[in-house]
């Protein structure tokens, strides 16, 4: 690793090594409060990595009054604590707040790297379990006793859990298994798929105490009708009616103006809360808490504004709102469920008197599921689905069903695809020029036929109904089955291979309906070859990335392997290659690929998904559920990088489950850059020799230092030591606020690189901005002009318009400085990554590799974090995540092997 100078007033770089001795495993996520300028008057600044603005994207690490959260916005007034801080993530244009979630050992925001750990070893329950309070409700001692009996493996969590009250419309968890968006049904309480016991009945017995619920109920979200009860004690207490509000809009601002919240919030809470909002906070003030960029202390002074003394913190309304509001923040920071011991102490820590009491209302009236997940000793197996009498013990996770649905969704949808897959004959009428081999798998969507191998009662077969309604479909696509070369024809495809590891992918692909490819950028020829090797067998295959950048590699890599693949008849026509590299978004929407058939299914054959950690749960499920049987799904992707922005870590469950043939990559990248990254993929922070300068650490005291430093780099010296212009370097950062921050660096770089007024909005022609156009997902650009309409921009070559409404942090910001999760899936020739010294207690060795590898020719390391550095890279590999989908895949793999030995 060079320590030479880029500039010569640059002090002596020195390169931190590996063999300074550690100091500690993990670290506490500890923020310090950066601004005050919340949405409703609160705490804001700081800044975990976030989309493009505070409330998009993920985190990356802590930089001053920064903690991870997921895609969560920037972070401030947060307080570390060995038994629970309790999460506060708010947006409110560029302020925002967050506090860190971590309970009884679950981290459930980043800046510690402790993992979800909590419920482990709780006592068997009391023979009192199920004794109940006059008045009908359990007691919290009897419901601590029935979550420990359930943790300790002793019942099973749907004899406690799933049963809903009478007033919610509904028994179990099956009645709350409605669609989320996209239309995924949940499979009914007991089966597999929610991780309980094989063979569970599908309804469990009421629970005890709650068939004389009071009658009086508030107005669901959405104006729906009925929904959560409001005790009468509070409900008779407000000050005005319903009766008095204003219409619209105008009555959401009426209740928010008496309740002392700003007016401004009317169009958030009136999309959030639907068209009955303004009734809704009338009769309960904490349903503001639901609204983005809302703390549970703003909605408390709501709630007493509007309630008087009726309002307190023992309110029903309040420890419901909290126990919604503390999972949303838990899928900020990655996590698809918790722990139930997290949430009771999250919960406790908010001053709700009773959290078990709490968790057994939310529970019962369905606002969150409850799952049973079996906790795997290390060196230890699986209990098979046969194994019905081995106890093994659990942990109880508790979650929302809208990343329930979506992870059970993706289960169900992956283990389709492996189920309905039928391997190619050995020969085929023409198998060596391509043709498609006799297939009986069954076209787009279509139940199977009696005799093609699947039972009659097969679920797993896709709903065409579940595709969702605002996805257009092509009549002019006809519905067919997927073509299936003959094995001599995909044998010498992988024959024809530029390398033994695409030799190997193909032969993978030739197998499986399900396949996981793991490599670094280099590797990525490998899924181009055999997207080529595909399309050259005729047939309809492609591959998606995330960013414009990734498809233009992909698209790159395609056209030098579709030489490869020239000579057989059925080879597409010159130019096909290219427009087989699309963007995932422009995949789904139907702007790019080949469009959707009559049915709904992608007219595809064979997908390949590129980057595939950057893949939230909800995208997922609904490219999943978009796949017909019979096709090939690849994902392929390094799983050194950072997961994705949303909750989940779907790549790394699939490898960890082991449902599916995996393949690594054996082609290593090249140069100082990829020698670097390669060795902290392992763990390891080398020194690397760099002769031409391609690695270049530079120290910085303070972060006003790296600061300075950051932009001497970018404006002069990258130019003139690399020949890299500065509109080709791009500086990644661990947040977007504190000192060295986007924000700060931002402000710096343009007052260096672009001067200017800002006339729109903060922007002139020529800034680099990074674009948020969904929350998680950025794609960098520049700005070109502005007028009535909105702000110009030019993305990867394509023009994009930012109405002026839309014009702020959540969408728009600028770009010279990103964080790693918004860098993610993309390569600039050179990269500036700024490591100030309060960024310590963040990093983690999928940082630093995210990071790093965004460099192709050339980077620079601006730290201040001294030994902070090699500990994160040789100790924390990553902030934990708590899941479900590999307990599901692991589940649908048993009850394969199961079946397949049963038939």
């Amino acid at each position: 690793m060079s320590t030479d100078r880029l500039s010569e007033d640059a002090p002596e770089p020195t390169a931190p090594g590996p063999e300074t001795a550690p100091e500690e495993a993990a670290a506490t996520a500890a923020a310090e409060a950066a601004g005050r300028e919340g949405v409703m008057g609160g705490g804001t600044s700081g800044g975990t990595d976030g989309g493009t603005g505070d409330t998009g994207g993920g985190t990356d690490g802590v930089s001053k009054g920064s903690a991870e959260a997921g895609h969560a916005p920037g972070a401030g007034d947060a307080a570390a604590s060995d038994a629970v801080a309790a999460s506060d993530a708010v947006a409110a244009s560029d302020a925002v707040a967050a506090e860190s979630l971590a309970a009884a050992g679950d981290v459930t925001a980043a800046g510690s790297a402790g993992g979800p750990e909590a419920g482990a070893g709780a006592p068997a329950a009391a023979d009192g379990a199920r004794a109940a309070e006059p008045g009908g409700k359990l007691s919290a001692a009897a419901l601590a006793a029935a979550v420990r009996a359930v943790e300790s493996g002793e019942r099973s969590a749907d004899s406690f859990f799933t049963q809903r009250s009478p007033r919610s419309g509904g028994a179990g968890a099956a009645a709350g298994a409605r669609k989320p968006p996209g239309g995924v049904p949940a499979p009914a309480a007991g089966t597999p798929e929610r991780g309980g016991p094989a063979g569970a009945p599908p309804q469990a017995p009421a629970v005890p105490g709650r068939e004389s619920a009071p009658d009086h109920t508030r107005p669901a979200p959405g104006g729906d009708g009925g929904g959560r009860p409001a005790p009468a004690a509070h409900t008779t207490a407000h000050p005005a009616t319903t009766a008095d509000l204003a219409p619209g809009l105008d009555g959401v601002r009426q209740v928010l103006t008496a309740g002392g919240a700003p007016e401004t919030l009317a169009e958030r809470t009136a999309e959030t809360l639907g068209e009955r909002a303004a009734e809704a906070l009338r009769e309960d003030p904490w349903q503001l808490l639901s609204v983005p960029g809302v703390r549970p202390e703003q909605a408390d002074g709501f709630a007493r504004a509007l309630l008087g003394p009726a309002c307190g913190p023992d309110d029903d309304r309040r420890a419901q709102a909290l126990v919604g509001w503390l999972l949303e923040q838990a899928a900020l920071a990655g996590h698809s469920a918790l722990e139930a011991p997290a949430l009771r102490a999250a919960l406790a820590q908010r001053s709700v008197p009773d959290p078990d009491e709490a968790l057994q209302t939310a529970i019962a009236e369905g606002a969150v599921l409850v799952f049973q997940d079996a906790v795997e000793t290390p060196g230890g197996a699986r209990p098979s689905a046969g194994d019905e009498d081995e106890e093994q013990p659990v942990r109880v996770l508790l979650g929302l069903d809208r990343f329930a649905m979506a992870e059970e969704s993706v289960a169900d949808g992956l283990a389709r695809l492996l189920n309905t897959f039928e391997e190619p004959a050995d020969a085929g009428p023409a198998g060596a020029a391509g043709e498609p081999a006799a297939s009986s798998a069954p076209e787009h969507g279509g139940p199977p036929e009696p005799g093609d191998g699947a039972p009659e009662d097969d679920t797993s077969v896709r709903d065409d109904t579940s595709v969702r309604d605002d996805i257009p479909v092509r009549d002019d696509i006809a519905v067919r089955a997927v073509r299936q070369p003959s094995a001599t024809a995909w044998e010498a495809a992988a024959a024809a291979a530029p390398s033994p590891s695409a030799a190997e992918l193909i032969r993978a692909a030739a197998r499986s309906g399900l396949i996981a490819h793991t490599g670094a950028e280099a590797a990525r020829a490998e899924p181009a070859a055999l997207i080529a090797a595909a399309r050259a067998l005729g047939l309809r295959a492609f591959g998606a990335t995330h960013t414009p950048d990734g498809r233009t590699r992909l698209a790159r890599h395609l056209a030098e392997a579709a030489d490869t693949y020239a000579g057989p008849a059925a080879a597409p026509a010159p130019g096909a290659a290219a427009e087989a590299a699309v963007t995932l978004s422009g995949l789904l929407a139907g702007r790019e690929g080949p469009g959707r058939d009559a049915d709904g299914a992608l007219a595809l054959d064979l997908l390949v998904v590129l980057d595939a950690p950057q893949l939230d749960l909800e995208t997922a499920a609904l490219l999943v559920e978009s796949l017909t049987d019979g096709a090939r799904l690849v994902l392929s992707g390094d799983p050194g990088v950072l997961w994705s922005a949303g909750p989940g870590r779907l790549f790394a469950d699939v490898l960890a489950a082991r449902c599916c043939p995996q393949v690594a990559s054996r082609t290593p990248d090249f140069g100082p850059v990829g020698e670097l990254v390669s060795g902290i993929g392992i763990g390891e922070l080398n020194q690397v020799e760099a002769p031409g300068k391609e690695v270049v650490i530079i120290p910085a005291r303070d972060a006003g230092e790296a600061v300075h430093r950051t932009v001497q780099l970018v404006a002069d010296s990258v130019p003139r030591a690399i020949g890299v212009p500065a509109e080709q370097t791009q500086v990644v950062t661990v947040g977007h606020g504190g000192a060295a921050g986007t924000r700060a660096l931002n402000a710096a770089l343009k007052e260096r690189l672009n001067p200017g007024p800002g006339r729109f909005g903060g922007f002139d022609p020529g800034d680099r901005v990074a674009y948020s156009p969904a929350p998680g997902r950025t794609v960098t650009g520049r700005v070109t002009g502005a007028d009535a309409a909105g702000l110009h921009l030019d993305c990867a070559g394509s023009p994009v318009v930012v109405p002026r409404e839309r014009v702020g942090p959540d969408t728009v910001r600028h770009g010279w400085a990103v964080t790693a999760h918004q860098a993610a899936g993309a390569r600039w020739p050179a990269v500036v990554a700024v490591l100030p010294g309060d960024a310590a207690k963040g990093l983690t060795r999928s940082w630093v590799y995210t990071a790093f590898s965004r460099a192709e020719r050339h980077l620079s390391v601006v730290q201040g974090v001294d030994q902070a550095l090699p500990r994160a890279v040789a100790e924390i590999p990553a902030k934990e995540r708590t899941t479900r989908l590999r307990t599901l895949l692991q589940l649908h793999t048993a009850q394969a092997t199961a079946d397949a030995s049963a038939g």
